[in-house]
């Protein structure tokens, strides 16, 4: 049996990031041959995540940044089972690191970010890394990407929810696009305006507005002129340029940004949150 030194074992954790237990046990069951316990480590993982496959990961970090020069955007969510681990510090580093890499690749979807080679694997094999580390199940389930001539992140303290926006020009004061960032994120639009609101959004919130009228009584010639007034409210609440400013109930969206320049607007927005 080889002997084991300290300094492979810090080693062995620095590589793999698993626990100090787990790299001695490693390498002792590979008789000090340093790949050959990495390869144990990743055998676990691979064990671990089978194991844990039809767990619930529902807990986990939302995490947004942009590029430096403001025109990029870029939004993952790491998954995990429990809050405790979500609070880890190695757990929110490893989500961080996928965050980095997308913001240097660049990637077109998720499946591209899964296959991008973190440091010396995949993105895809690091996460099963990972689930044999921490001993829970982790799943990179989000990733989204956005352009525009200035974007900005927020991150609501916690990192359970977050939000990119996009605007057509650029600002110089940062917190206009945080403000607007700060209003995706708490008022949960549906689209940037109306005519940009999916149609099958615009279809169930027409059959609600007449299942509520006819629940009222209402006689069906008038049914479908009540789901129309219900809709146009609907518009106002749900679409980000006609909500009421969460800063300033006084005036919507757009007359804030136009107050600012009169062409300013929203080009996209993305928002995500553990808890929806």
């Amino acid at each position: 049996m080889a002997e084991i030194s300290t300094a492979d074992v810090v080693k062995l954790r620095k590589s793999t990031g698993a626990g100090i237990m787990d790299c001695r046990n490693a390498l002792q069951e590979a008789d000090g041959d340093f790949e050959k316990a990495v390869e144990i480590i990743r055998k676990k993982g691979k064990l671990v995540a089978s194991k844990r496959a039809d767990r619930e990961a529902n807990e986990g970090v939302v995490l947004a940044k942009t590029s430096d020069d403001l025109t990029r955007g870029f939004m993952i969510v790491l998954n995990c089972e429990t809050d405790f681990v979500a609070k880890n510090s190695d757990f929110q580093h490893f989500a961080e690191s996928i965050l980095e890499l997308a913001l240097e690749k660049q990637p077109e979807d998720l499946e591209c970010l899964k296959n991008l080679h973190l440091e010396n694997t995949t993105v895809a094999d690091a996460i099963v890394e990972q689930i044999g580390i921490i001993g829970e199940k982790i799943d990179l389930s989000f990733y989204q990407k956005i352009s525009a001539t200035q974007v900005t992140a927020y991150i609501h303290p916690g990192n359970k929810l977050a939000s990119l926006i996009g605007l057509n020009k650029s600002v110089i004061d940062p917190q206009v696009g945080k403000n607007i960032a700060m209003q995706v994120a708490a008022m949960d639009p549906v689209a940037v305006e109306q005519d940009q609101t999916p149609k099958h959004i615009i279809d169930k919130e027409i059959e609600i507005g007449k299942d509520q009228a006819r629940q009222e009584g209402k006689p069906e010639e008038i049914v479908e002129k009540i789901a129309t007034g219900k809709l146009n409210k609907f518009f106002k609440e749900k679409t980000l340029l006609n909500q009421q400013f969460i800063k300033d109930n006084k005036k919507t969206i757009r007359q804030y940004l136009q107050e600012i320049d009169k062409e300013l607007t929203v080009k996209g927005f993305v928002r995500y949150s553990l808890s929806d």
